[in-house]
């Protein structure tokens, strides 16, 4: 495992000292991030620097502050041991992107404050008690609801009319609540209009492989890809299949449309990291985590592939572009 030398992204200098080494100077804040998906992610390097640009804006530029990077890349595993790395450095606040990421921190700390992002169901998976009153050590910002699930059949069946079955997609190791949560909303939408939902459960690249085909061969299927840090990382892969195979697939992150996909529908993930920004402010200010409630999304975006719907054979309706936030062609 390749382990990325700490950066000190505002000022430019090295990172802070190891616990029990010289001294910092004085009103230096220091900053852990764990992010879920690979450093290479253009678009987790985006999120980073809009967490960044935020900080700047509250006056956390120059020697005021040193923040500390690692990146899951979607294994469980290597983000435990990276969240052990960052705590040891004794932060005054670490930054938790991703479930399993968030998952990792609280494990190694109930002292050290965590701000997360891109977390679907805090409550739910066990990290607050309340969204309204956070207690211990935890806050943040949940990018979207189980009640989408809903909504994802629905835009899958406008395009497919004689969708009949869709698979939802997840690792269980990454996905929020083990991808059951999202699963039973889905279930229980699709059975209400005579759709059947089933689980496409996979943690490697064969198992993807395997799930695809199988949809692929469906004539009436669909496919969902829930919002899990193992997907997004590898969503290339995913966007090849579903192409190669002609199954309709809609997405949470515009990122996915953006790179080939046909379709997302979900949060619009920036201004979780800019509000994190903000939160982390407050903190190094004096608030205490239970006066920060965790946030939930208020905006969402409608992104269409049109280029892709035309190469796979399907009809969008116009009534749904026109709604659509962005259509790519």
């Amino acid at each position: 495992m390749r382990r990325r030398e700490f950066i000190t992204v505002l000022s430019g200098a090295a990172a802070w000292p190891l616990a029990g080494s010289a001294q910092q100077p004085s009103g230096m804040r220091r900053i852990g991030v764990l992010m879920g998906p690979t450093e290479s992610d253009q678009d987790a390097q985006l999120e980073i620097a809009t967490f960044r640009q935020g900080l700047q804006k509250l006056g956390w530029t120059g020697g005021k502050v040193r923040i500390a990077y690692r990146w899951g890349a979607g294994d469980v595993a290597r983000m435990r041991i990276f969240a052990r790395e960052l705590i040891a450095l004794q932060p005054d606040a670490v930054l938790a992107s991703t479930t399993p990421a968030l998952a990792a921190l609280v494990a190694e700390t109930r002292t050290v404050p965590i701000v997360f992002v891109r977390v679907s169901d805090p409550v739910g998976d066990g990290f607050v008690d309340s969204l309204s009153k956070p207690s211990g050590n935890v806050t943040g910002f949940s990018n979207i609801g189980t009640f989408l699930a809903g909504k994802w059949i629905q835009l899958l069946k406008q395009i497919t009319p004689s969708l009949a079955r869709v698979s939802v997609m997840f690792n269980p190791e990454t996905a929020p609540g083990g991808g059951v949560h999202f699963l039973r909303a889905a279930e229980a939408a699709g059975s209400s209009i005579g759709i059947d939902v089933v689980a496409a459960r996979v943690n490697d690249d064969s198992g993807i492989k395997h799930a695809v085909a199988t949809i692929g061969h469906e004539k009436s299927g669909g496919l969902i890809i829930l919002p899990d840090v193992f997907l997004v990382v590898h969503r290339q892969l995913i966007i090849e299949l579903t192409a190669r195979h002609r199954v309709p697939t809609i997405y949470q992150y515009r990122y996915f449309p953006a790179s080939g996909g046909l379709m997302s529908y979900g949060t619009v993930a920036l201004d979780q990291y800019s509000k994190a920004a903000e939160y982390i402010h407050r903190i190094f200010n004096g608030a205490t985590v239970s006066d920060l409630p965790i946030q939930q999304s208020e905006r969402f975006e409608l992104v269409i592939n049109l280029n892709t719907a035309k190469a796979l054979g399907f009809d969008i309706p116009l009534q749904l572009q026109l709604l659509a936030d962005e259509v790519i062609e």
